[in-house]
């Protein structure tokens, strides 16, 4: 058996292999509600031998969406939407996460297919806000900054979306710290100005964050695992870094935190990055070592060699996949297959399987 498609264990859930999707914006949701282009993008991926299926950014409220088109779990009207789909998930022998989110001051913004910048009032959009008055970019919304009221309200939001997450078949939360959304812009320097208990030290600039890990952890049944995603680096001098990073994750770990998914990037907008395959696996690396917590690796993976190579190098736990399962939902059984391993066709589908009928 290759490292990549061994079982992987966290608390009490065991995952078929360490090939996970990661959450990938669709921008194709009315009103927040997942419908039949989710079912037939996620359970296919399901299908195609991925051991987790995320859902892409599902917005704890309304106003925390990147786009009009964004999903949400706000609602219980959203459980019901997300019941069939995690259940679908689930009935392919993979696990069903959902990625939980608050777009903060990158909310309200144009969908990539529709058009660039922030989406005004009479277009279906609102007003946004942060953790200062510091807008993304000259096209995005000057963000209102939070009171501390905001603040409790939204740790809030973020618990009663895990709660509503539990009760849609989900086994699996991931709270987005990372891409410039709203827990990234808190713990940024480059981002959070504020002077008051939210801001200025490391440990002010983590306070929020935490409170979030804290409150959807003891929100979450024990025997499941919580992730955490983030953005390693701002790619910009000044800015939010590894050093940074493993202290945070030090601390979220303290809180009961699992895994973390360790991208980079997203806060600001002249960020200066260097891309190449396999270019953030160097921070997952980092932070698996220096916070001593399980960590996957994402960015430009894309082989099957590559991946089988973070795995046994003890560079990662698992790899999330992004763009190669848009490519190929099929990604994990063609990896599977070139690595000497196998996977278990569902039945309706073992004609095609590689051993069918001795070839």
């Amino acid at each position: 058996m290759s490292q990549l498609f061994s079982p992987f264990t966290l608390r009490e859930l065991t995952f078929r292999n360490r090939v996970f999707v990661s959450p990938m914006c669709q921008y194709s949701c009315r009103d927040g509600m997942p419908n039949e282009w989710h079912m037939v993008h996620l359970g296919s991926r399901a299908v195609g031998g991925a051991a987790m299926v995320m859902t892409e950014a599902a917005s704890v409220t309304p106003e925390g969406r990147i786009s009009p088109e964004d999903a949400g779990i706000w609602s219980d009207a959203h459980v019901a939407a997300w019941q069939p789909i995690a259940a679908f998930i689930k009935a392919q022998g993979a696990i069903p996460g959902i990625q939980l989110a608050h777009a903060g001051r990158k909310a309200s913004t144009f969908s990539p297919w529709r058009g660039h910048g922030v989406v005004a009032a009479d277009a279906g959009g609102w007003a946004v806000m942060g953790p200062a008055d510091l807008p993304f970019s000259p096209t995005y919304a000057v963000p209102r900054q939070m009171t501390v009221a905001d603040i409790g309200e939204t740790v809030d939001a973020f618990v009663a979306a895990a709660k509503r997450s539990l009760a849609a078949g989900f086994e699996v939360p991931e709270i987005h710290g990372a891409h410039g959304y709203l827990m990234h812009e808190f713990l940024s320097p480059l981002s959070n100005l504020r002077t008051d208990e939210f801001g200025g030290s490391l440990e002010n600039r983590m306070r929020f964050p935490l409170q979030v890990c804290d409150a959807v952890r003891k929100a979450w049944p024990a025997h499941l695992p919580v992730m955490l995603r983030i953005s390693a680096s701002d790619w910009k001098e000044g800015g939010w870094d590894v050093a940074q990073s493993i202290e945070f994750c030090k601390r979220a770990k303290a809180l009961g935190i699992d895994l973390i998914d360790v991208s980079s990037g997203g806060n600001v907008a002249d960020a200066r990055m260097t891309i190449r395959p396999g270019y953030q696996v160097p921070f997952a690396r980092a932070i698996r070592a220096g916070a001593d917590i399980a960590t996957g690796a994402v960015g430009l993976i894309t082989q099957a060699v590559q991946a089988e190579q973070i795995i046994a190098d003890g560079d990662a736990d698992c790899v999330f996949l992004a763009r190669a399962l848009l490519r190929d939902p099929y990604w994990p059984r063609h990896a599977a297959q070139e690595l000497g391993d196998t996977l278990e066709w569902p039945d309706q589908y073992k004609r095609a399987g590689v051993n069918a009928f001795g070839k």
